[in-house]
């Protein structure tokens, strides 16, 4: 492809050099070049690309793109844009030929729900005989195949080779959770979207977003993209200002899901059971009975999300019933590793106060006994990352009989500095807790302490199979630990 076609739709400046050069490969790593490549300097967080360009063209760079006035001496075509990452996502979709536009892409956005939602459309389209890829928090498929990826949404080059190998695998579908960082660093730029659909606003993400207005017009930018529906939760503050404006923009259909009356979907008959939720789906369609095999009402309000857009894509309810309730669960939501002699432990993802809140109150109707917590704060800085804490204890106070408090992913913060918050929070809320730094230990103190009866959530992990201490990865299996412990709790006979 020539450098010409690759910059199609953006716009730019040529500052040196021939637009008609054969470009081989993308990159905006100078350590992924090769001749004939194609080179974006980004300015990243913690690294420049510009300050990479000498090295990019030493290893054969045919051109580059720069937002910064570079001078380069060597004989290389130099492109001038204003927001390289934007320039990014525009090469490489071209590059690889613009292969979302031969998907049906489904992008799903909010704080809490998107990867139960992604996981519950599937389970739908595998009834109807339909072939899906996934791009989100817990991996990425294509068809059966699993692929590892570090961010919720890949970096857009990532994102568009991706797109690309699921179109090549004549995937029908394509189900992507959209990450607020994706949107904000233009990641999804020059992808077509289907459909957009919406779950939640609760605080998280502030360190990037700084408030929360400006945390909902990240996410709002979805819904801008789409060229179908917009499915909408309409039970959600935000969701009820993104509906009134898109009516407004009158760009795509709004279908809209809830446990009210007034949402085009929504639930009556609920009833709640430790490991299933049954329900009445109401939908223009007509109505139908749902069994999701995951408690809970936000995993209700997630059902009826899969529903609304089901139904906009004019499937039947009978698939849809099908699918729903094929699901058997979801790796790290709601997850029960445990369940013998009486005693329960459910690991969960839930990592903000919201969804703390949520999986707790879940559960408390089924605690017999006590209902016990293990978790932590991920690290966040500055004030943003105070009020996280004091929020997330004052949840652990109110809603759970005995926490442990621990460690969760503090990267390069000092541990102990954010249990110091979080306990003073769980202590002004008259809560009962026990702060164990280690994670691994405290989660084994929590099965130790339980008796019959009671509940253990172990939560903020999830799926996640790694603590982040410093700057390494250390491998850490929740299920695994939980497992062998209460293997050698048997064993040993208490």
């Amino acid at each position: 492809m020539l450098v010409s076609e690759c910059l199609e739709g953006l716009h730019h400046s040529v500052i040196k050099g021939d637009l008609n050069c054969t470009v081989n490969k993308i990159a905006f790593d100078s350590r992924e070049v090769c001749q004939g490549t194609l080179f974006v300097a980004i300015k990243g967080f913690s690294v420049d690309g510009h300050d990479y360009i000498k090295k990019a063209i030493d290893r054969g760079a045919c051109a580059v793109i720069v937002e910064k006035e570079i001078e380069v001496v060597e004989p290389i075509t130099v492109i001038r844009v204003t927001q390289s990452r934007l320039a990014l996502a525009c090469v490489s979709a071209n590059f690889y030929h613009r292969p979302s536009e031969k998907l049906n892409m489904v992008g799903i956005t909010g704080t809490n729900g998107k990867t139960s939602i992604t996981y519950l459309i599937r389970a739908i389209l595998e009834v109807a005989q339909k072939q899906t890829g996934i791009i989100g928090t817990i991996g990425n498929t294509i068809g059966n195949v699993k692929l590892e990826t570090k961010n919720t949404t890949p970096e857009s080059l990532t994102l568009q080779g991706i797109l690309n190998d699921m179109v090549n695998a004549s995937m029908d579908y394509c189900l992507m959770e959209v990450s607020s960082h994706a949107l904000d660093l233009n990641r999804v730029a020059f992808c077509r979207f289907d459909t957009g659909i919406y779950t939640n606003l609760t605080p998280d993400h502030l360190e990037l977003h700084k408030d929360m207005d400006s945390y909902f017009e990240a996410k709002a930018k979805l819904f801008g993209m789409t060229s179908q529906a917009n499915i909408i939760n309409r039970d959600d503050a935000y969701g009820a200002l993104l509906i009134e404006r898109l009516k407004i923009e009158n760009k795509t259909r709004v279908v809209t899901y809830g446990l009210e009356p007034n949402a085009d979907v929504f639930a009556s008959d609920i009833r709640y059971a430790f490991n299933e939720t049954k329900f009445i789906a109401h939908t223009p369609k007509g109505d139908v009975a749902i069994q999701i095999q995951i408690p809970g009402e936000i995993y209700v309000y997630n059902a009826l999300a899969a529903i609304a857009w089901a139904v906009a894509e004019d499937f039947s309810l009978d698939i849809i019933a099908q699918g729903i309730a094929s699901l058997s669960g979801v790796k790290g939501r709601f997850e029960t590793v445990y369940d013998a002699e009486d005693k329960k432990v459910v690991i969960d993802f839930a990592h903000t106060e919201d969804g703390l809140q949520k999986a707790l109150q879940t559960l408390r109707p089924f605690a017999k006994n006590r209902l016990l917590l293990v978790f932590g704060v991920y690290a966040a800085p500055g004030a943003l990352g105070h009020s996280k804490r004091i929020g997330m204890g004052k949840v652990a106070a109110d809603y759970a009989d005995f926490s442990f408090l621990t460690s969760d992913n503090p990267k390069e913060q000092d541990p102990m500095t954010i249990l110091k918050d979080v306990a003073e929070a769980i202590e002004a809320n008259n809560g009962r807790y026990l702060a164990v730094v280690d994670r691994q230990q405290a989660i084994e103190q929590a099965l130790e302490q339980m008796v019959s009866g009671d509940i253990l959530l172990i939560s903020g992990k999830g799926h996640e199979t790694a603590q982040v201490i410093g700057k390494v990865d250390v491998p850490f299996n929740e299920t695994e630990i939980v497992r062998a412990k209460m293997k050698a709790l048997k064993d040993s006979g208490n």
